[in-house]
This record gives structure tokens, sequence and C-alpha cells, in this order.
């Protein structure tokens, strides 16, 4: 009756071994930290804007879909706002449709976490999307400065589409240098803003501000995908630019 004693102890190890396995796949996760903007006030003109949905959609799904981890935080907590006009159909895409119907997801975001509980080192890299929002509040917000630093600091992306890229109006490196400085970006273009004719409303004009910033700028054609990645930087030009950089951040993520 005592012949098989001896095989317990080595199932039990085996058994941990395939526990702290486990554990371990999961602790190896990558977790991407998407931050979005709380301001909704288009200037003075009395129309609202906030993030734009499609900037926001597809890199959230398509990272997902990878098994990457994803945080979402705001510099106000709570539902961040959604620009109006990205909700309309003239503007949907498979993403923004799949996030009409997606229960889970509207409920994160009327929890979104606020920056200022986050913690920098359980992520692997950070997002922006962007929408006109973020001109207003992130490109301004101190803890946001800190987080994108820190990020950097750490060699950890920082991966920004759109209007988005307004975030690296006054983040620097340990160095003092502003990150962007010899880095080549994109952003949203002069043309575009004049396109939409809000040259004279944003409170600067993005391509302006990478260019003064001493980022090497470059853009496609209006409106059509653009991204590039230099070192840790990833950038976007316009919103069907979100999935060329969200494909970048996962290679970067992956490798």
């Amino acid at each position: 009756m005592f012949k098989n004693i001896k095989i317990i102890p080595i199932i039990i190890f085996l058994f941990l071994g395939f526990a702290n396995s486990e554990a371990q796949t999961k602790d190896n996760s990558k977790k991407v930290l998407f931050v979005l903007t709380s301001h909704d006030a288009l200037g003075n003109t009395g129309y609202k804007t906030g993030f734009w949905l499609e900037e926001f959609a597809t890199p959230y799904y398509l990272l997902k879909d990878a098994g990457i981890e994803i945080t979402i935080a705001s510099p106000k907590g709570g539902q961040p706002p959604i620009d109006p006009k990205s909700l309309s159909a003239d503007f949907a895409t498979e993403s923004t449709k799949r996030y009409d119907s997606d229960k889970n997801l509207h409920e994160i975001l009327k929890n979104t976490l606020k920056l200022k509980d986050i913690d920098a080192k359980k992520y692997d890299a950070i997002f922006y999307p962007g929408g006109h929002g973020p001109l207003w509040d992130l490109a301004n917000d101190a803890t946001s400065i800190s987080l994108i630093e820190s990020f950097y600091a750490n060699k950890k992306p920082v991966a920004t589409v759109c209007h988005g890229p307004a975030i690296l109006k006054n983040t620097k490196t340990k160095n003092g240098q502003y990150i962007v400085d010899g880095k080549k970006v994109t952003g949203f273009s002069n043309t575009e803003e004049a396109a939409v004719q809000l040259t004279e409303v944003v409170p600067f004009l993005l391509e302006d501000m990478l260019k003064e910033n001493g980022g090497i700028y470059s853009k496609g054609k209006d409106w059509m995908p653009y991204a590039i990645e230099d070192g840790l930087l990833i950038t976007g030009q316009n919103p069907s630019s979100s999935e060329k950089v969200a494909k970048l951040l996962l290679l970067k993520l992956t490798k």
C-alpha cells in the first residue's frame, strides 16, 4: 500500500512547476496604458470636442485581440468626452461599429482611472489617441508629461496618432532636450487643420510645434494613412493612420 508514496512528491513538484509556469505566462503578458483627454470644449466655438473614436477603437481592438492587456486613464478619470463628430455614420469604421455594441468597453470608459493614480512601472508602453481635446489638456498636463518622460527614460515605447502628438509639446529627455528633437515624427498637418477650418481655433498648430521642438516632421497625403517609428517614438498623421500606429506598437512589443 506504500509503494506509490515516492511518486507523490514528484506529482506535487510537477504540479507546482506547471502552476508557476502559468503564473509567469500571465506576468509576462504585455500591458499598455491608453491615455484619453478629459477636455470637451472646442475653444470658444461653443462646439464640443474630445477624443476621436476611430483613433481609440482601432488600436484598442487590434492590441486587445493580440493578447495585450489595456488600462485606460484620463486626467480627470471617469468618462472621457468623445468628439461628437467621430460618432457620426460618416466616420464609421469596422472598429467604431464594434465599439457601438461593446457594452463592456462602454462600462470601462465610464470608469477610466485618474492619471495621478497610474504607476508607470506596471506598463510596457503608453498610447495616446488624438481628437482635438489633447491640444488643450494633455499637452500641458504635468502628470501626463511626467508619465511620458518616465516611459521614455525607461526605454518603453510612446505611441500616438493625429492630434495625440500634442503630448510631445513639453516632454523632455533627462538631458533637458525635447523628446522629439532630432526624431522623425508626424502628426495632424497644417493643411488638414486648414481643411477642417480650425487653424484659428486650436491653441497651436501641431505640425509647427513638432518642428519648433526640433522634430524632423514629414507627412503623407492629407487624410491618407501615414505613420513613422523612430526609436521609442511611434507617431501617426491622422485618423486613418491609427491602424498603422497600432501595428507598429504591437510589433515593438512582441519582438
